[in-house]
């Protein structure tokens, strides 16, 4: 029989070398936020041809002639995605006409301003949205957790569960920085819409091994808890794969067909709910019996 608790520690040092890189990387770079975040105007521009170094620059002159500031330029296959200061539209269509001038023929597939003020106010919103979903996962394990039996705590059943979801949302994150470091991978509203769901997706995958673990809990005694709860990851650990696998051929399918405005919103979803998975099966569980461990041991120093 797999003994899942007694390899603990080395799902815990897995974790850390995933979550570690991660973290320097946010620590050194942060995450790219896009304009939706910092404020500015972006315009994604298709040409007949790949934009050549003499096309971007012709785009950036186009955009100095109207006094516009270009934050940055990045080309993607045909089209060219160009992030600048905040303009209106009246700018917006000077510019597109010395574009053409400059530039030759092209298409402008979107365009979007948005103020510095704004641009604040999602990231605030997005953080308490975190924020809260977190607290209210907290509440809720703990109230429907209440019953459980002793030496459990309905409240570690809440605390183990936002640690293997804090892990989950470091993941993705962390992932995220390198990428927007390395690959100018920018993090949008979608970004936060991914990560809310990842936490959906990660606190339903944990609560289903918790409540085997409350199940077995009742109707085993004598016991030891860790013999339990590792008895109740085997019995849930097939049903959490089969629901992981489906949503993720589903997203991979979404990868493939659904086009670059969610490719990175599926890849987010993607590593999310690979990483929830794991944090359900490998961390949340053992954490709680190294808690339990732990409360023992003090336990007998005090007696």
């Amino acid at each position: 029989m797999l003994d899942i608790i007694k390899r603990k520690n080395l799902y815990f040092l897995i974790s850390l070398i995933v979550i570690v890189p991660g973290i320097i990387s946010l620590i050194l770079f942060g995450l790219k936020l896009s304009i939706e975040f910092t404020g500015g105007s972006r315009m994604i521009l298709t040409f007949p041809k790949t934009p050549t170094d003499r096309t971007v620059q012709s785009v950036r002159n186009a955009f100095a002639t109207g006094k516009v500031e270009v934050v940055s330029t990045q080309t993607s296959g045909k089209d060219l995605i160009v992030r600048a200061a905040p303009v209106d539209e009246k700018q917006a269509a000077k510019i597109s006409n010395q574009i053409h001038a400059l530039a030759g023929d092209f298409k402008q597939e979107s365009f979007e301003s948005i103020g510095p003020v704004i641009g604040a106010e999602t990231t605030t919103h997005a953080f308490y949205s975190v924020l809260l979903a977190s607290a209210l996962i907290v509440l809720y394990i703990g109230i429907s957790f209440r019953k459980v039996p002793k030496p459990a705590s309905s409240w570690r059943f809440g605390v183990c569960a936002i640690v293997a979801l804090l892990h989950d949302v470091l993941v993705v994150v962390g992932i995220f920085s390198l990428l927007g470091h390395f690959f100018n991978v920018e993090v949008d509203s979608l970004f936060i819409t991914a990560l809310l769901t990842v936490i959906g997706f990660s606190v339903h995958d944990t609560i289903v091994v918790f409540d085997r673990i409350r199940e077995n809990l009742l109707r085993v005694s004598g016991v030891p808890f860790a013999t339990i709860v590792n008895n109740s990851i085997l019995q849930t650990i097939v049903r959490s794969l089969n629901t992981s696998l489906t949503a993720m051929l589903v997203l991979l399918t979404l990868l493939i067909f659904g086009g670059a405005s969610v490719y990175w919103f599926v890849v987010a979803l993607l590593i999310g709910i690979a990483s929830g998975t794991y944090s359900s099966i490998f961390n949340a569980s053992p954490l709680l019996v190294v808690w339990h461990e732990w409360d023992q041991k003090r336990k007998l120093k005090r007696s």
